[in-house]
């Protein structure tokens, strides 16, 4: 009996994740090439059938059902409705809404030649800018939904930005721990049929992230250094208390701040707050102040004194052992962060900076983290860093790791 391609599509999606289909369609059998099996990620999964396969993103509750170029099914499926759309892979070329999108992903797959337009030239990749001031890519307004619908596809990272039949969403950022938000990079190697480098680039950074945990944890030092992530806004201290960065000290070989300690703010201008939360701090060894400000090379250790408002620090640990650290290392524009690109795909650079934060030898060189008590500056991310053309993929940073220390 034989299906219409929307049928066995509907019917692939009854099977469990990472599932092979046979004889459904008519037409002859296409080689899917390798295959991406979700190991860690909770929000999105993958299906493969014989011509097509399936992305379930459980965040926009879509599927992309993407059809090989080379099938029968390519020449007459088109999908586009509240729940499915279809794209031919693999992708030919392609935009980007660069607000919120991790561009790091694209570099590890080699995939910036065919990147033809972004939204924004306010982007933390030194390739990018400089493909864009050659021309290679072109800066298109995000609000322009019809000339951004001329490519075959459109990702954005915020849900229900996915307005046109070629937008689809991509959000690693949404996962609680730093390997599940590594891991989508086989979301994006299935859009260009590179599952094998997907997943041989996940391996390694994963691999590299264990071994950097495990030698954290065979470390000796005891007790063990107190981390907290907090932030200053409008006169008030907040506590930090995202999965992914608990994770992140934990495996680096911290202990986070007690869990017990159910208040999170503190108002600097309520003398009963201030008491508390200078306590709270007392208690630390290491702070990662988060405060936004729109220069960060302006921000200091005597902002962070200026904000805290409180002028006995002398149980400061975090200051007389000088381990005051913001993610603002590397930036473009005075305003750009890599920490929300970069250290999203390899979260093994990010270990390793909280490592050296943690268990300082003076030997690392931090990738995103900048120690403020130590008066440490920025590094300004411009064109000229570039070394690789359009057709070359990054490759991962691996630390070097033995596993102990």
């Amino acid at each position: 009996m034989a299906f219409s391609p929307l049928k066995s599509f509907l019917l692939l999606l009854s099977f469990s994740p990472i599932t092979l289909c046979s004889g459904a369609s008519p037409a002859p059998a296409v080689a899917v090439g390798n295959i991406s099996h979700v190991e860690y990620a909770q929000y999105f999964h993958s299906y493969y059938g014989q011509s097509f396969k399936v992305i379930k993103n459980a965040i926009d509750a879509k599927s992309y059902l993407l059809i090989q170029n080379t099938s029968r099914m390519a020449g007459r499926a088109k999908y586009c409705t509240s729940r499915i759309k279809s794209f031919i892979v693999p992708l030919s070329n392609f935009s980007v809404d660069t607000s919120a999108f991790p561009l790091s992903f694209l570099e590890l797959l080699g995939q910036l030649g065919s990147l033809k337009a972004i939204t924004s030239n306010s982007v933390s990749s030194e390739c990018i800018l400089k493909y864009n001031l050659e021309g290679s890519i072109q800066v298109v307004n995000a609000n322009e939904t019809q000339l951004l619908s001329q490519f075959p596809a459109h990702f954005v990272s915020k849900p229900g930005d996915e307005l046109a039949c070629n937008f689809a969403l991509f959000l690693p950022a949404v996962e609680n721990t730093p390997v599940q938000r590594a891991e989508w990079i086989k979301y994006l190697g299935a859009f260009y049929n590179m599952e094998a480098r997907a997943n041989s680039i996940f391996t390694a950074v994963k691999e590299n992230y264990a071994c950097l945990s495990t030698a954290a944890s065979n470390r000796t030092t005891s007790p063990k250094p107190i981390a907290a992530w907090l932030q200053f806004n409008e006169g008030i201290w907040s506590f930090s208390k995202d999965a992914y960065k608990l994770e992140y000290v934990e495996a680096a070989g911290g202990e986070n701040l007690d869990s017990s300690i159910s208040k999170n703010t503190y108002n600097v201008s309520d003398p009963d707050d201030n008491e508390e939360f200078h306590a709270i701090l007392c208690t630390l060894d290491v702070v990662i102040d988060e405060t936004y400000v729109p220069e960060p090379e302006t921000y200091k250790v005597s902002n962070f004194l200026a904000n805290v408002n409180i002028e006995d620090h002398s149980c400061f640990a975090f200051l007389s052992n000088q381990s005051l650290w913001r993610y603002d290392k590397r930036i473009i524009n005075s305003s750009t962060l890599d920490w929300y690109d970069g250290a999203i795909s390899q979260p093994q650079l990010v270990l390793a900076d909280l490592i050296e934060a943690f268990f300082p030898t003076g030997n690392y060189n931090t990738t995103y983290f900048r120690n403020i008590a130590k008066e440490e500056g920025i590094v300004n991310v411009v064109p000229e860093m570039c070394e690789r053309d359009a057709s070359t993929a990054m490759q991962p940073t691996l630390v070097r790791c033995n596993g102990s220390y």
